[in-house]
Formats: C-alpha cells, sequence, structure tokens
C-alpha cells in the first residue's frame, strides 16, 4: 500500500478506499505540509507525508487493530499509532476542518432558518469501572452519546456534543448549553418533549395519549415533521461510513470527542465542495 499506487485511481474509486474526495485529500495534505514546515526538522519517517495521512484514513474507514495497519505499511504496530495520533493532532491545530460551533446559532447575521437536533450511539468497550454510566437501555450495550446540530437546509454540521450511554437525549442537550435564536426552529424527535419551555419556536412529535390514539391530523403532521427530520439519518449515514464511528470503539474514551468533530469536520468540507463543484 502507498499513495503513489491509489492516486492514479477514479475519483469514485478513491472515495470508496478512503471516504473523502481526492480534493479533500489535497486540501488535508497542504494543511499537514504548512503544519509540519513550521516545525523544526527530525528523524525523516520511513513514509511520505501522503502514506501517512492515507494510513490515518485508513485506520478511520475501516477500523483495523494497529498492529494490522502497520504489517500493511511495513512499520510496527506502535509506529503506526504514533502517525495516526500525529496526523489527527496536525489538522486539528490547523483549525481547517473545525465545526461553525454553538456560538453561531446565536448570531444574528448567520443564515439559518431551522436545526434539526439528534443522538446517534457509537458501542464501547465494556468498561472496568462504572459501567452503569454508560449501559444504554435502547441499545442494551456500552455506548456513547453524540448530540448533531444539523442544518435542516443545507445538511451543514453546525456543533456537537458528546455524552455517556445512560444520560437521556435531552439531558445532553441541556448540558451542551446550546442556545438557539428566536427565529430559529428546533425540530427533535420524542426523546425532547418539553423543549418548548427552553425554545418556544420548537416541534417535537405528538405522542400517543394514554387509552386513546392520534388523530388522523396529528399523525399527518408527525409524518411530516419526520419527512423534514429525516436529513439527520442521512449525516448519521456519511459520517458512519467510517468504521471508527460505528463499530464498537476500543481506543481512549477521551480522544473519541476529538476523531468526531473531525470526521464531521471532513464532512463539512465535502458539503461545500460538492456544492461548488455543482455550480
Amino acid at each position: 500500500m502507498s499513495y503513489d499506487a491509489v492516486k492514479h485511481l477514479k475519483p469514485s474509486e478513491f472515495k470508496r478506499l478512503c471516504s473523502v474526495q481526492p480534493e479533500t485529500f489535497a486540501a488535508m495534505m497542504l494543511v499537514i505540509k504548512q503544519v509540519e514546515s513550521d516545525k523544526p526538522p527530525g528523524r525523516p519517517s520511513k513514509l511520505s507525508w501522503e502514506d501517512q495521512l492515507l494510513m490515518t484514513l485508513e485506520y478511520w474507514r475501516e477500523y483495523r487493530t494497529y498492529f494490522h495497519i502497520g504489517q500493511s505499511w511495513g512499520v510496527n504496530e506502535s509506529t503506526a499509532y504514533r502517525i495516526i495520533r500525529k496526523i489527527e493532532d496536525t489538522l486539528v491545530s490547523s483549525r481547517a476542518f473545525t465545526l461553525p460551533g454553538k456560538k453561531k446559532l446565536q448570531q444574528s447575521d448567520y443564515q439559518l432558518e431551522a436545526v434539526v437536533v439528534d443522538v446517534t450511539e457509537t458501542p464501547i468497550e465494556r468498561p472496568p469501572k462504572k459501567q452503569k454510566q454508560f449501559y444504554s437501555g435502547k441499545k442494551k450495550r456500552h455506548t456513547l452519546k453524540s448530540q448533531v446540530v444539523v442544518n435542516q437546509g443545507t445538511g451543514e454540521i453546525i456543533c456537537t456534543s458528546h455524552g455517556k450511554g445512560r444520560e437521556h437525549d435531552f439531558r445532553i442537550f441541556k448540558k451542551s448549553k446550546v442556545q438557539l435564536r428566536e427565529d430559529i426552529k428546533f425540530l427533535g424527535d420524542k426523546g425532547y418533549q418539553g423543549i418548548q419551555k427552553l425554545h418556544l419556536n420548537s416541534q417535537t412529535p405528538k405522542k400517543n395519549p394514554k387509552k386513546s390514539n392520534l388523530s388522523i391530523l396529528e399523525k399527518k403532521r408527525n409524518r411530516e415533521l419526520a419527512r423534514i427530520r429525516v436529513i439527520r439519518e442521512n449525516v448519521h449515514c456519511k459520517l458512519k461510513v467510517f468504521n471508527i464511528l460505528s463499530e464498537r470503539y476500543r481506543n481512549r474514551r477521551k480522544r473519541f470527542g476529538l476523531r468526531f468533530n473531525l470526521i464531521a469536520g471532513l464532512y463539512n468540507y465535502e458539503l461545500y465542495l460538492h456544492k461548488s463543484l455543482s455550480v
């Protein structure tokens, strides 16, 4: 495996290999070389910068162990770990692929009509301590929760927040301290019942009343809301193409949020890249 062996692939095949477009890969390489050029030179690596980035993308995409990744690239396990961690830290420190952030939701000049808020779960290894905090009653396993706030019109991820599997979705929202302008509409699922007390311009599905059924009009409104909110499933699908977010997470939990936000930033970059190319 090497970048020289895959750089001539068709864009669709390159996307299938490492889950990013060639243009995104080139932008990431430019950032890495700019950041690393400012650092004092050290011992040269066996792999080029292109190969190191490709290794990192392969790790996110396939989520094999460091041992198996190292064997594919002809380096030992610890070297593969250091390379992947270095590339991740470089991309994060550059701030080239950061999310807009929750402060944007309060700025008057930020064009936004409605946001869709939803939580996705990623399974983790069973913790040796405080297991109940991570046990998800919905998934029946230990998980980490990730709240994603999405621009309903464009599909852009605005901000994220993370919690433990036992935490309720609404509790994670309140803990994240996301505040919306009054004119921005909040669209959530049944887990956000009571959001109207925090944000009047909100809409959630109507629950079945006790010993009764929803009216035809109420069912129609629920279906219409589900149709509008389906964009959050599309976003989750794009993010979980990277198996590191969909399969059982084996690494330290402290680094999960960093990787999730970095992959979300790449998703946003490709979202606007696609729009610019289609114009």
